[in-house]
């Protein structure tokens, strides 16, 4: 008999994105946004994050949920790649996978005692509000840290950045404590790889608000913000 696997939520992440568009590529590109980690009742136990202050960063392994029903390919056009190139789904990190995980590595904040139990609060996460985590492990220097790994074609866009042109006087709804988050988001340009139109008008969800902006020639200017 073919044996059944089922994957528990043990926790959910709350983020300020309500919407796709905007979240960093990946963990760590946006290290000022805050997240903060809430774990379903069943794995509220203290006990379950005993020692785990030790650490610096942590992975969080889970769900896709937006494209759970969405299904998988073999191949698939990585953004980085101009949306025109295919690699094997096995090759990238792709949301649409055949069992719709993802790996994310934040770095621990801090951990706070709440009425809903222990919550843990992260940075660097390049997540959407509310995803399921299946699991939390420690990340391991030791381990994890390889000094003489190559990424691919992912190497060639690490340091792919966007100048950022937010006027001080539309920055005054955002929070303080959310500025550095934001920019860093825009900055590492929420837009599709293959779109390069200057006067198109891009909006953006964040904490609440609506982020409209223009990009031409690698400049990113902020046109408006406004509660969503």
């Amino acid at each position: 008999m073919e044996k059944k696997y089922l994957l528990t939520p043990i926790a959910h992440v709350y983020t300020d994105f309500k919407e796709k568009f905007g979240i960093p590529r990946q963990s760590g590109r946006a290290p000022s946004l805050f997240a903060r980690i809430v774990f379903t009742p069943e794995f509220r136990s203290p006990d379950c994050v005993r020692e785990i202050e030790g650490f610096s960063h942590l992975w969080l392994l889970f769900d896709f949920s937006l494209t759970r029903d969405k299904g998988w390919s073999p191949t698939v056009r990585p953004p980085r790649l101009g949306g025109n190139k295919r690699v094997g789904v096995f090759a990238s990190r792709s949301p649409f996978r055949p069992n719709h995980i993802g790996l994310s590595c934040v770095k621990l904040e801090g951990v706070e005692r709440t009425e809903n139990g222990v919550e843990l609060i992260v940075s660097g996460a390049d997540l959407l509000d509310g995803t399921p985590v299946f699991d939390i492990k420690p990340y391991l220097p030791f381990a994890d840290c390889k000094i003489n790994a190559v990424g691919g074609y992912a190497d060639e866009h690490e340091n792919e950045k966007l100048a950022v042109d937010f006027p001080e006087k539309l920055l005054e709804p955002v929070p303080k404590e959310k500025r550095a988050g934001l920019i860093e988001c825009l900055a590492d340009d929420p837009r599709p790889s293959y779109q390069d139109e200057p006067d198109r008008v891009y909006g953006m969800a964040f904490a609440g608000l609506e982020i409209k902006f223009r990009v031409k020639k690698n400049v990113l200017y902020v046109m408006s913000v406004e509660k969503a």
